[in-house]
């Protein structure tokens, strides 16, 4: 019986055959399925290359230079208000003025010289004035020995010298002409200059004569207890010199 022909649509034409190839169950493959479309939270979190700002050169710069100007702005802002700060005074606050400098002090006047004796030791210009008196060395020539030693010019015209160290002892006696002192220190109520002695508290008057070794001496002791009148130092005048010559053995 012979074939009856195949019902042939004509809008659905047939895959032509071919040999090796028509009816391969490898070559014919399902099409692929669309891709899934992106969730929602990963389209917010992706931002496209044109929309970040940084990504262009000029805006960086722009961004940069602004802050540099701002930054100098504050600066100089802030270094103005500090030294109008410091520079006016607060209200009822008296600004400090520094003390004006002091006054160098006066270099010290080079001390004189002390006058040696046996020789001349003062002027009579020096000692014009009674109770007048000046300071000098006695060299005694037995023993070499540098006395500490007074002339005074007493009333009269009188030069008269002492030496300065006690009788028979070691401290220096002083020459006083402060009345009042000798009186708070010594109680002692004198009427002119007096020789003290600090150690024993003996007061000498050189217009009176005490007794001494080779008969009586000027400087009679009229207050404390001393052993005798101060040595005595022979002095000349010899034209305007006052002369120290020999000291009293």
């Amino acid at each position: 019986m012979a074939d009856e022909p195949k019902h042939v649509d004509p809008f659905k034409p047939q895959d032509p055959t071919i040999p090796g190839v028509t009816g391969n169950a490898a070559r014919i493959r399902p099409a692929p399925q669309p891709p899934a479309p992106l969730g929602q939270g990963y389209q917010q979190r992706a931002v496209a290359p044109s929309q970040n700002i940084f990504a262009d050169p000029r805006v960086v710069i722009a961004i940069a230079v602004t802050a540099v100007l701002l930054l100098g702005f504050g600066l100089f802002w802030h270094s103005h208000s500090t030294s109008a700060e410091v520079t006016k005074p607060a209200e009822g606050i008296t600004a400090a003025v520094p003390p004006p400098a002091a006054a160098p002090a006066a270099a010290a006047e080079p001390s004189k010289p002390v006058p040696i004796g046996p020789g001349p030791v003062a002027s009579a210009a020096e000692l014009a004035k009674p109770w007048s008196s000046k300071r000098f060395v006695f060299r005694a020539p037995q023993t070499a020995d540098d006395v500490p030693a007074l002339v005074v010019h007493l009333p009269g015209n009188v030069y008269w010298g002492i030496s300065m160290r006690e009788p028979f002892g070691s401290c220096e006696m002083r020459y006083i002409t402060d009345l009042a002192q000798i009186e708070n220190e010594y109680h002692y109520t004198a009427a002119h200059p007096m020789v003290v002695d600090p150690c024993n508290h003996a007061v000498y008057d050189l217009e009176k004569y005490g007794p001494g070794p080779n008969g009586v001496v000027r400087g009679a002791i009229v207050s404390g207890a001393g052993v005798r009148p101060p040595l005595a130092i022979e002095m000349k005048a010899r034209g305007n010199q006052i002369v120290a010559v020999q000291i009293e053995q």
